[in-house]
């Protein structure tokens, strides 16, 4: 068979499964992932023959795809805010809505010289390595309860060249740095309700990890233990930025403002949802 065959054959096959409108792109981005090659190869080299070995890994590669394993799980990799990161089961995959987040936090940090910053649950580093990409100058430690979540974005800060930049901890929350003080505590931490897991599509429910999705029957209960310790964490004139999740945006801003945070400010995505709210503490 050909290489154009085996992409005529690998869309069929995944015409099959959760993503049929992706089809044709899926087949070419994991056969180009297997060859190491880019897209003008691929039209160069369309009516050779494609067999052996590499053909039946291809094979392999179509039907975890065909089974709902999300794509960036099996090439590895995945791009956020125009950086290259790993990703594995063992993090989130991060979603474009978290760029949102980036940018405000660069907005806020533009108050502080040297701006101390510390993201909660870091997972894949893709905030804090983001972050220390576009500000040098800043100090930022990241915490993460999972271990394994920070090999990964160890891994991330020394592909992004900014390991120097960076301080990685292991623990729950803001416990890892209890002995410090942030200008900005920024985190994108578990929102959706237990309830909600069936709703979740099927790469998501059956292949992220649960640790990083879930957080109690209302999707709130990491912001219950968040906003009180960053309140604590921050230097006077500190703000806090967290991302939240499709109808949350009133019980945050309630949180928020019994904890003694001001100047609340939402910010939308690009479907208009609240997506980031920010607060500063007096």
């Amino acid at each position: 068979m050909t290489l154009r065959e085996w992409l005529d054959r690998g869309e069929a096959q995944l015409g099959a499964g959760p993503h049929p409108e992706r089809a044709r792109l899926d087949a070419e981005t994991l056969l180009l992932h297997l060859v190491g090659k880019n897209r003008a190869w691929l039209i160069t080299y369309m009516n050779d023959d494609f067999a052996g070995c590499t053909a039946i890994r291809y094979a392999g590669l179509l039907e975890r795809r065909r089974k709902g394993e999300p794509i960036q799980y099996i090439t590895g990799e995945t791009e956020f805010y125009g950086l290259p990161f790993q990703v594995t089961p063992d993090v989130l995959i991060p979603r474009p809505e978290t760029e949102h987040l980036i940018e405000r936090v660069l907005e806020l940090a533009t108050c502080f010289q040297q701006p101390r910053i510390v993201d909660v649950g870091t997972g894949s580093g893709v905030i804090a390595v983001a972050l220390a990409h576009h500000m040098p100058q800043a100090h930022i430690a990241a915490t993460d309860i999972s271990e394994p979540a920070l090999v990964v974005a160890r891994e991330n800060a020394a592909r992004n060249e900014v390991v120097g930049h960076l301080q990685f901890s292991q623990g729950d929350l803001l416990v890892p740095v209890a002995d410090q003080r942030f200008d900005i505590v920024v985190s994108n931490p578990p929102y959706v309700s237990s309830s909600d897991r069936e709703s979740l599509s099927l790469e998501v429910r059956d292949h992220e990890p649960a640790l990083a999705l879930f957080a109690g029957d209302e999707g709130l209960t990491i912001y219950r233990r968040l906003i009180p310790s960053a309140f604590a964490a921050l230097a006077p004139g500190g703000f806090i930025a967290l991302e939240i999740g499709y109808g949350q945006a009133n019980a945050v801003q309630a949180l928020l403002g019994e904890t003694g945070f001001t100047d609340v400010k939402l910010t939308p995505d690009l479907q208009s949802i609240p997506r980031v709210i920010t607060a500063s503490r007096p």
